[in-house]
């Protein structure tokens, strides 16, 4: 088995059905993980599990409400079921992002933000990271942002949720590193998906302030991602990787 070969490996990919999750799925299915997608849209999902399956990989689609904390654990259930009794690599990449004046968000608005950023990734680390640590081996990967670090006018709900992951990141690595079980995060700068396209010119005014000076495809996060879920990156845990081109150190 090389370092980047992930076959016998089930991975759990939330938010799988566009952007950077999808593009996460299919590099995980690449090499050679069987890939279960999770999402809200069937039709979506089912085309994503398609182009892995018609690619020679191996995956199925799970429809669930990660603002629902009921839905979320049965998510966990079944992706043990379809895994064959494991999961073995967790990908919390789901997330709303609500840009705003705080004066203007709404308790649904704070609510659903840290029921999707911050409590999913809880529960189902909770529920599938101790079965890692039981095998000895496993990886998390979180996906924040990095407006988790410094702040931005318009980004404090969506911002301080990611920020409660981070720590959720070195708080896993502690508590489940010692069983074998690695968790660490990218922070993605901007990136152009579905989900930020009505950010328009804005998106490419934040990826200025870099110095790769342009927004990311969602390709270039996935390599990241992929990165941490297999053995090359046998000697990380509790990291935050910066995928953002360069803008931390801008």
């Amino acid at each position: 088995m090389t370092s980047t070969d992930l076959t016998g490996a089930v991975a759990l990919v939330t938010g799988a059905t566009s952007g950077i999750g999808r593009a996460a799925a299919l590099s995980l299915a690449r090499r050679g993980a069987h890939v279960l997608v999770s999402g809200r849209d069937a039709a979506r999902g089912d085309a994503v599990v398609t182009e892995i399956r018609a690619d020679g990989g191996r995956a199925d689609f799970i429809a669930a409400d990660l603002a629902d904390a009921a839905s979320v654990r049965a998510l966990a259930r079944r992706a043990a079921e379809l895994g064959g009794g494991h999961v073995d690599i967790l990908v919390n990449n789901a997330g709303v992002f609500p840009f705003g004046p705080t004066a203007g968000a709404t308790d649904e608005d704070i609510d659903t933000a840290y029921a999707v950023n911050v409590k999913a990734p809880f529960i189902l680390t909770g529920e599938l990271a101790p079965g890692m640590a039981a095998r000895g081996h496993g990886s998390v990967i979180n996906v924040l942002t990095m407006v988790a670090r410094f702040g931005v006018a318009g980004m404090a709900l969506y911002g301080s949720s990611k920020a409660a992951l981070t720590l959720l990141t070195k708080a896993w690595s502690a508590e489940f590193g010692p069983s074998g079980v690695r968790v660490n995060a990218v922070s993605p700068g901007p990136t152009r998906t579905e989900g930020t396209e009505p950010m328009g010119s804005q998106l490419d005014a934040l990826a200025s302030m870099a110095p790769a000076g342009r927004p990311a495809a969602p390709e270039e996060i996935a390599s990241a991602i992929s990165y941490l879920a297999g053995d090359d990156a046998s000697f990380v845990h509790g990291a935050v990787l910066d995928v953002d081109g360069g803008r931390n150190a801008a």
